[in-house]
């Protein structure tokens, strides 16, 4: 795991633009303290879009935030690893 942080490091410290627009894409099971979890790794929610699974079980969740630095993006990933059963896309 700690290789694949180095690598994804060294992928946006390359870079040069800060701050940059960055994609967050996650999938969650459909349950509302799991929303709101991933909904709270982020300084602004409101950008949040939600799509359910055809049969409702799951919920992609797609957020652009402006970032500072790379260390940032970083910071949100580890932090959604908290949330149980999240896929990061």
């Amino acid at each position: 795991m700690k290789e694949n942080i180095d690598k994804f490091r060294e992928l946006l410290a390359d870079n040069k633009e800060w701050p940059m627009l960055y994609y967050f894409k996650f999938i969650v099971q459909n349950n509302q303290e799991k929303l709101n979890q991933v909904k709270g790794l982020f300084e602004d929610p409101s950008t949040i879009t939600y799509n359910t699974s055809r049969d409702i079980k799951f919920i992609g969740l797609s957020c652009k935030q402006w970032m500072p630095d790379p260390e940032s993006i970083i910071t949100i990933y580890e932090k959604a690893r908290g949330v149980d059963g999240l896929i990061a896309l």
